[in-house]
């Protein structure tokens, strides 16, 4: 009797195990897709707030005049940051690039002075600029303006591919991972059929009898959830070793969302999967038992 129950015990905590595991797989390739999905924001929004419009001054505008334009500029709903360039600074960096002095041979400094301006994400847009440049150009300090229209366009419309293919992503594995820790959690019920069962039996209520399953699958899934986000975290801190520029995009931020949604998940659907699990045997009669 004693090595029955000592067997039966081994047995079950051999499916607690196979339930952590299988659970903590599952809810790494969720926290996987869950941090690239914010990560990909978090560059869309750095790349399109790293990309720039440059306002060239005319030859006739102060330095006064310009630190004046620039002040204006800043109170505008879509400047992040704006960089002055003088005509100096402009012709040293020419110069550097070009390898020769273009005012040796015409006698004057053709580069004007411009202002670099960094849109905030929300403004990086075809529609947005189209406007935008419209108001600055008809500032009288402005000769002209340009920005990398096609650029811009080509990043959006990556960036929008991404993100659909990431969320389509995210469905799919969503179900896929709710399947798999189902019929996990499914398995380790059904070795306890009977149980539930006698239990029916004597009266005990079925609020009652899913109390210590869904116990028990809330504890897997806090145990999968440590371990996942600890095999994320190491994951992630390799890589930031490699990059550290990482930081621009993957914020404390991403990082606590994704911990907190692989926690969610592993509570949520181990819960959850429990409960339909022991519903289901407890619908069931005696015979019905025996068949499965």
């Amino acid at each position: 009797m004693t090595k029955k129950r000592k067997k039966t015990r081994n047995r079950r905590g051999l499916q607690v195990v196979t339930l952590c595991i299988s659970t903590t797989m599952v809810l790494i390739l969720l926290g996987l897709v869950v941090f690239f999905v914010l990560s990909a924001r978090n560059l869309s929004a750095h790349m399109k707030e790293h990309l720039t419009v440059t306002v060239m001054l005319k030859d006739s505008v102060t330095l006064n005049d310009a630190k004046l334009f620039c002040r204006d500029l800043y109170h505008r709903p879509y400047s992040r940051n704006i960089d002055y360039i003088s005509k100096e600074q402009a012709k040293r960096e020419q110069v550097k690039e070009l390898g020769s002095d273009p005012t040796e041979f015409l006698g004057f400094n053709p580069f004007p002075a411009t202002l670099e301006i960094q849109l905030k994400a929300d403004y990086a847009n075809r529609d947005s600029l189209k406007w935008i440049a419209k108001e600055i150009r008809k500032d009288a300090r402005v000769s002209d303006l340009a920005y990398m229209e096609d650029l811009m366009d080509k990043v959006n419309k990556n960036l929008n591919r991404v993100s659909i293919v990431l969320l389509v992503l995210a469905v799919l594995l969503t179900f896929v991972s709710f399947t798999l820790i189902s019929n996990t959690v499914r398995l380790s019920v059904y070795a306890r059929r009977f149980i539930i069962h006698t239990m029916k039996l004597v009266g005990a209520s079925w609020g009652f009898i899913r109390r210590p399953f869904l116990k028990r699958a809330a504890v897997v899934g806090v145990i999968a959830a440590v371990l996942a986000n600890a095999v994320l975290g190491a994951g992630i801190y390799a890589f930031y070793l490699k990059q550290p520029d990482m930081l621009d995009v993957v914020t404390w931020e991403v990082l606590a969302i994704t911990a907190g949604a692989v926690f969610l998940f592993g509570i949520v659907i181990t819960v959850l999967c429990a409960w339909l699990a022991v519903n289901k045997f407890l619908r069931m009669s005696a015979g019905e038992l025996y068949k499965i």
